[in-house]
């Protein structure tokens, strides 16, 4: 039985979270299965959220939930993650899956399998670490198909916990996710502010909805509900990153 809950954008654009889980279902609490294509960072990212965030907070009203990673020790490409969060999930659980852009050949037939599915995307181009240094500083200009150096170039400056964040140290120890914590805000502002500035021109923040597509739920329909125009192509979206979608779906940010 499926704990998936769909919202509704209200007419000022406002981006709404999914509903939590009614009473009449045997889940106290969201479970999310999430499908990571990196082998350290974002799955240490996840077990951050569940321990910072998933106890849910009485004052705002917002949920508790748990995510269960899902990953393989070497990583999994994008296609790969999909299936194997769907196989974890079993159909008893929500699906999401986090991968990069990095020079993976199988990333259109990644976003298909999601959509065939029903499993939530959150892509970064050109990495994940774009994300972590959305949470320090706003960033732009097209980086090019799998070249991160930039970004993990202003990573390192941002913040002295990541001054020697690189392989083989790309872990998401105390100290890193420590500083993170209280610029969520910030990090979904300056990811969604990469919407507005996509080169494909019909691309908005405000357009943005966790709503199933009303005409279909192809790919390209799914994929275009971070804002982005449905015929802008993902690979084409440099930079930018849609984890800031997963937050504000369990409540941790308003939009």
């Amino acid at each position: 039985m499926s704990s998936r809950r769909r919202s509704k954008k209200d007419a000022a654009g406002t981006v709404m979270p999914p509903r939590a889980p009614e009473s009449q279902y045997s889940r106290r609490e969201r479970v999310l299965y999430v499908g990571c294509e990196g082998e350290a960072t974002e799955y240490d990212y996840l077990r951050y959220l569940n321990k910072e965030y998933g106890s849910g907070d009485r004052e705002t009203g917002r949920p508790p939930f748990t995510i269960v990673p899902v990953r393989k020790a070497d990583g999994l490409i994008p296609s790969r993650a999909v299936k194997a969060v769907v196989e974890a999930a079993r159909g008893e659980d929500e699906t999401w899956v986090l991968f990069d852009r990095d020079s993976h050949h199988d990333i259109p037939e990644a976003f298909a399998a999601a959509a065939d599915s029903n499993t939530e995307v959150c892509f970064s181009h050109p990495s994940f670490e774009l994300w972590l240094l959305l949470h320090f500083q706003p960033f732009g200009g097209a980086q090019g198909a799998a070249k991160n150096t930039h970004v993990l170039e202003k990573l390192r400056k941002a913040d002295p916990a990541y001054k020697r964040f690189d392989k083989p140290d790309k872990g998401l120890n105390d100290a890193r996710t420590k500083v993170l914590k209280d610029k969520e805000k910030t990090a979904v502002q300056n990811a969604r502010a990469l919407v507005g500035q996509c080169e494909y021109g019909s691309c908005k923040p405000a357009n943005a909805t966790f709503e199933e597509p009303r005409y279909g739920r192809s790919a390209k329909e799914r994929a275009a509900r971070s804002g982005h125009a449905k015929n802008c192509e993902p690979l084409n979206r440099d930079p930018s990153t849609d984890v800031w979608r997963l937050l504000v779906s369990l409540g941790i940010v308003k939009v």
